[in-house]
């Protein structure tokens, strides 16, 4: 199961088109899940974050994305999606995650060095845990 828990709704029509196209093609895949959470401050953000993760316990891997996180290749994000029986992703609101969130989370990674809209990075995301499967099943979409 691939879960994105995210800070605040998506406003924009055509990201909120984007980002369903994409689920739609990861659907085939792999489950996948958007819970969205109110839009608050990072504290109250990372503590709500970490309640709908559960336990810790398990083969789940967190990962709190975060402009200043660790940098990786689509191959190399590939390898993260298959290594782990789920993952979920941690996108915060407008002043980023919260302590508890980061906290919880096994690693910390970033879709760009450029601080993005959690409207963008969501979209952003799905594109690449789309890109990420069709790697591990050896779909054209990628080719690079």
């Amino acid at each position: 199961m691939i879960r994105i828990i995210a800070a605040g709704k998506i406003k924009d029509k055509r990201l909120a088109g984007l980002l369903d196209d994409y689920l739609k093609r990861i659907r085939p895949m792999a489950p996948v899940e958007i819970l969205e959470i109110r839009d608050s401050t990072p504290d109250k953000e990372g503590r709500e974050m970490t309640a709908r993760l559960g336990s810790a316990q398990g083969r789940q891997l967190v990962v709190a994305m975060d402009e200043h996180g660790e940098d990786l290749t689509s191959a190399g994000f590939a390898k993260l999606l298959g290594g782990h029986g789920g993952i979920s992703f941690l996108i915060g609101g407008a002043d980023g995650l919260g302590p508890a969130a980061r906290e919880r989370a096994g690693r910390v990674m970033r879709l760009s060095s450029m601080t993005l809209t959690h409207e963008m990075a969501r979209v952003l995301l799905a594109e690449q845990i789309y890109r990420g499967l069709s790697i591990l099943r050896g779909k054209p979409y990628h080719r690079g």
